[in-house]
């Protein structure tokens, strides 16, 4: 039973890939999901670039293999997409077969940057979880992980990370899914946020944690109260 009273799916015993491991989101995610007792992949454009992103974050009893993004999307049971915004359609086109009959998780949050600080960019499809389901037909995306400070993920210090992860998707097996591998991750808990069209908003306010986090030098999280 979990903080918000709902039975969540038994996932323990998943693997999971992580495309973009090699980056600051998805190898913090990686260490984290490792650290909770899973087996991860991490992908990388290369093996031998995926291998050594999995070096760095090799530990005592942390199991982490890095490999290609191919190879990981073939092996892993749910992927998570952690690459630039800029490769995001060519990536996930170049891995529509191995990927296909596979839960997708998208926290790829399209931004730009300057003068003004962080904004979010437009999407034709509305959102980059949107157009991950676009290119994917044959996979079940999930929108998640979105606000979740990589600089709080990849500090082993940190036993706790204090935030809500707010889980978008039309298929609510998947969501409730990602919502128990959420809370994998203690002090995580796993919110169900809407179908996949909301995501596009929740995907750009990751532009306002960033300015608040650089006014008030935090790594701020979200909380939902009431639930």
């Amino acid at each position: 039973m979990t903080s918000t009273d709902q039975v969540l799916p038994d996932v323990p015993t998943l693997t999971i890939g992580i495309l973009g491991g090699s980056g600051p989101q998805g190898g913090g995610l990686g260490l984290r999901f490792a650290a909770a007792g899973h087996l991860v992949l991490i992908g990388s454009r290369s093996t031998e670039r995926g291998q050594e992103a999995a070096a760095k974050l090799a530990g005592p009893g942390r199991r982490i293999e890095g490999a290609d993004n191919a190879t990981v999307a073939q092996r892993a049971d749910v992927v998570i997409v952690a690459v630039p915004w800029d490769g995001h359609r060519e990536t996930l086109e170049a891995l529509r077969e191995p990927l296909a009959g596979k839960i997708v998780i998208d926290c790829v949050n399209p931004m730009g940057f300057g003068p003004g600080g962080a904004f979010a960019l437009p999407v034709p499809e509305g959102s980059a979880a949107q157009q991950a389901a676009a290119v994917l037909p044959d996979s079940t995306v999930v929108g998640a992980f979105h606000h979740v400070s990589a600089v709080l993920l990849a500090d082993e210090a940190v036993a706790k990370i204090d935030t809500d992860i707010l889980v978008l998707g039309d298929d609510r097996a998947a969501t409730d899914l990602v919502a128990a591998l959420a809370e994998r991750i203690p002090g995580m808990r796993g919110i169900y946020a809407g179908k996949l069209r909301n995501a596009g908003q929740v995907e750009a306010l990751t532009a306002n944690l960033i300015s608040i986090n650089r006014r008030y030098k935090a790594h701020a999280g979200l909380r939902i109260t009431d639930v």
